[in-house]
Order: structure tokens, then C-alpha cells, then sequence
């Protein structure tokens, strides 16, 4: 990557979901001067409702938050670039990014990239998901499924754990396996029926709205759910953090410190990206954290004037 003469920003922000907003607020009202990098492809956007969300009695949409934090950013002086990071590499002063918009460099980076959640490789899926009947995450939404006929959707190990966790919440659950019955251990089928989890043998074919149910084809015949939790995995988008040698997990979660602070001098990262619980109000938090993590060790800035 070739010196370029781009303006140095205090600290860069990549990604546009509720992480990424709300450092990027955090670290305008320090006065920080900040780039928010947003490719348009938040989790959030896939929110039917959330109840988890502080301050909405009766829940509210993904789209909605992410709205009213876009709203609340343009209170303050902050370049929003519309775009993708191509590459980025650490200089000895400060990060640059290139980016179809062009170079973009900071003294302080922020990675908020989140994760992707990976759908059944079926049509249909996107209008279950709107509709609410098809779920990807029992932590934010299983009060709502409490006494309802829940399938599970899976073609591994988590499949079995995601539906032992929600059999907390209703005692009417059916794990379906993608490849069918052969998928599971017999280690496996003991701890689901000592959970009183019923399970199906027979491979999905396909998987649709029906109603205000969703229907599961398999071998010809069909199983109707009230709602269906989709456990296939999440891809980690921390492609960038260990470019520029962070430190991950097993499954790909960037690892930081107390502060959001990785391995690398410089280098934070918030939000789903990151080892911790996937939830709106985690990400929001630790954005808070590692903004203000930031603005201590950049120091005070003498040349400003009151009012400036």
C-alpha cells in the first residue's frame, strides 16, 4: 500500500450496526475526529422485533435502532462513508484502510465488522425470518416461544446444545437435522431424550412460511411449528483484525481485553466481532467501553479552544 496524503482521523470505525454507531457517537462528543466505515449490511437490518432492547416495552424492530442511532450520529461532525475496506495495514502512526471510496487512515481503529448468521441453503427462508417464525438466536427472543411447538434446525453438535438450552422454555421441541437421524451420536440422542427432546430421522427438503406457523418438509411428509431456530453457526467477519495480527478464537472471535483493546498497539474491536454475548445492548456497551478507552490514550488535545 502506497503513502498516500488522506487526512488522519483520531480513530476510524468499521461497520454501521449498533457497535459501530455508538463509538462512533462516543467519540465525537470527545471531540474525536471520526470516519464511520458502513458497507450497509448490519445483522440488525434481519431483527423482526427485539424485547431485549432497553426502554420498548412492547419491542422493537432491528431497523428501527439502527435508524434512530444514525439519526442521533448526524448531531455530530462525523464522515460516514458508504463503503467496503478492501485492505488495511498498520503504519507506524496510525492505521490505513483502502476502501472503494479510496484510502482512509486513523490514529486509532475500531473494528465493529459483527458476524453473519448462516441461513438453511433453502428458498423461502427470508420470508420466515420476517415474518418472525424463523429465529437465529434463543438468547434474545426464547421468552417469546415459552409453552410453543419450537423446532430446531442443525447439521451438528450445536444443533443438540441449542435445543437442550431451549428446552428451558417449552417442553414441546423437535431437532431437526439437516442430513437426518444419522447426523446424531447415540451420546447425542441419549441427552435428548433424557431432555424429553423428540428428534426426526429424516433429511429437511425444505422449510417455509406457513401461516403463522412454519412447515418442515422431510421424506415426503411435513411437521408444523409454531417457530423454528436455525442453528448452523455464525460467520465471524474478522478478516481485517487478523490481517492486521490480532488475536482470534477457535471459532473466530476477535479476543480483547477489559477496555476492547486487542494485540495489536492501537486496535479495538466491539460488537458481535468480538469474544462476548451476542446482543444489541452488549454491543452497545462495549462500544461505550473501547470509545472511551480510545479518547484516554490519544490524550488531551491542547490545540482545541473552548466552543471550538
Amino acid at each position: 500500500m502506497q503513502p498516500r496524503h488522506e487526512t488522519l482521523a483520531d480513530a476510524v470505525v468499521v461497520g454501521g450496526g449498533p457497535a459501530g454507531l455508538m463509538a462512533a457517537i462516543y467519540l465525537a462528543r470527545f471531540r474525536r475526529s471520526v470516519r464511520l466505515i458502513d458497507a450497509g449490511q448490519s445483522r440488525i437490518e434481519k431483527i423482526p422485533r427485539s424485547h431485549n432492547y432497553p426502554g420498548f416495552a412492547d419491542g422493537i424492530s432491528g431497523a428501527q435502532v439502527r435508524d434512530m442511532l444514525r439519526v442521533q450520529l448526524h448531531n455530530y461532525p462525523v464522515r460516514v462513508l458508504e463503503t467496503f475496506v478492501e485492505r488495511a495495514e498498520r503504519a507506524p502512526d496510525a492505521f490505513r484502510l483502502e476502501s472503494q471510496e479510496g484510502p482512509i487512515a486513523g490514529k486509532r481503529l475500531l473494528l465493529a465488522t459483527g458476524v453473519t448468521d448462516i441461513p438453511p441453503a433453502m428458498p423461502h427462508v427470508r420470508a420466515a425470518l420476517d415474518a418472525g417464525v424463523l429465529r437465529y438466536c434463543p438468547v434474545c427472543d426464547a421468552y417469546e416461544v415459552i409453552g410453543k411447538t419450537v423446532g430446531v434446525y442443525a447439521d451438528g453438535r450445536a444443533g443438540v446444545a441449542e435445543a437442550i438450552y431451549l428446552r428451558h422454555f417449552s417442553a414441546d421441541i423437535m431437532l431437526f437435522m439437516a442430513q437426518g437421524g444419522p447426523g446424531l451420536a447415540p451420546e447425542e440422542r441419549r441427552r435428548l431424550a433424557d431432555a424429553g427432546i423428540r428428534w426426526n430421522d429424516a433429511p429437511v427438503e425444505a422449510i417455509r412460511r406457513h401461516g403463522e406457523r412454519i412447515e418442515l418438509m422431510h421424506a415426503g411428509a411435513r411437521t408444523l411449528c409454531d417457530t423454528l431456530y436455525c442453528a448452523l453457526g455464525l460467520t465471524v467477519h474478522s478478516q481485517l483484525a487478523q490481517a492486521l495480527g490480532a488475536s482470534v478464537d477457535e471459532t473466530g472471535y476477535v479476543e480483547i481485553d477489559a477496555h476492547h483493546a486487542t494485540n495489536v498497539p492501537g486496535l479495538y474491536a466491539a460488537g458481535d466481532v468480538s469474544s462476548g454475548l451476542n446482543q444489541i445492548a452488549v454491543a452497545m456497551g462495549g462500544a461505550a467501553i473501547a470509545a472511551s478507552a480510545i479518547h484516554r490514550e490519544l490524550g488531551p488535545d491542547w490545540s482545541r479552544r473552548t466552543g471550538a
